[in-house]
């Protein structure tokens, strides 16, 4: 098991927080798949993979079906996906992630965020040396699966870890492996429960426990900003 696992692993860190905010999350995610590849999941993979996410997060059908149609609404918001990079106290990195339909208040919300809890804010892709851009995805076991032969297959398709993890298997693989992944699960009727795009450190920090709950502190709070989708760190 990789640098991946060991990062997933030690990191602890809450996913999308409450309930109300993973649906607000997936809710954005599938009105932006629907509108940028039609709203039939079986000819839109991303939107086929967020509808299996939204049920497996017990996501109402009636939420799913609404994030559908509200791409193809004439008044409805046009969501984008915008990355900001920043620095937090300490010299921790941040990749923060967000989807939003007014660039000008996300950016003055993270920017007012950082200044009064001691971050700044960067320009795009300084931190591009820092992070790997990862997928993953979570599948369901299956009875009789040999783990080692099914890692050998998908390291075809350009998985570079395979684990299991609470009765589940993760598989960790680059960016640009999603598509193929996704295709040779499907085919072999894997049951994909979640997927996830990440960014892995290629270094981590060591801090102080009274450094940590400063940063720490810092993330909460651009976490509870409902533009804000994810966020990346380099602390360990």
């Amino acid at each position: 098991m990789g640098r991946a696992f060991e990062y997933r692993k030690a990191r602890k860190f809450k996913r999308w927080g409450n309930m109300a905010r993973v649906f607000t999350r997936l809710g954005k995610e599938i009105t932006m798949a629907a509108k940028a590849g039609g709203g039939d999941p079986d000819s839109n993979p991303r939107l086929r993979l967020l509808i299996q996410t939204a049920r497996s997060e017990n996501m109402p059908k009636d939420n799913v079906e609404r994030a559908i149609k509200r791409a193809f609404e004439k008044d409805t918001s046009d969501y984008k996906e915008i990355v900001y990079e920043a620095y937090a106290p300490h010299g921790i990195a941040l990749v923060i992630e967000t989807a939003t339909d007014n660039h000008q208040r996300t950016v003055a919300n993270i920017r007012s965020y950082l200044n009064k809890l001691g971050g700044n804010l960067g320009t795009q892709g300084m931190l591009d040396f820092l992070f790997e851009r990862k997928c993953s995805f979570r599948i369901a076991n299956k009875e009789g699966l040999n783990l080692e032969d099914l890692e050998l297959e998908l390291i075809d398709f350009g998985a570079e870890d395979v684990f299991e993890d609470e009765g589940d298997i993760m598989i960790y693989a680059d960016f640009q492996s999603f598509g193929p992944i996704q295709k040779y699960l499907e085919d072999n009727k894997y049951e994909i429960k979640s997927f996830q795009f990440e960014r892995i450190p290629n270094d981590v920090k060591e801090l102080t426990p009274e450094q940590r709950e400063e940063v720490e502190k810092l993330i909460e709070k651009i976490e509870e900003d409902e533009d804000v989708t994810n966020i990346f760190h380099n602390m360990k």
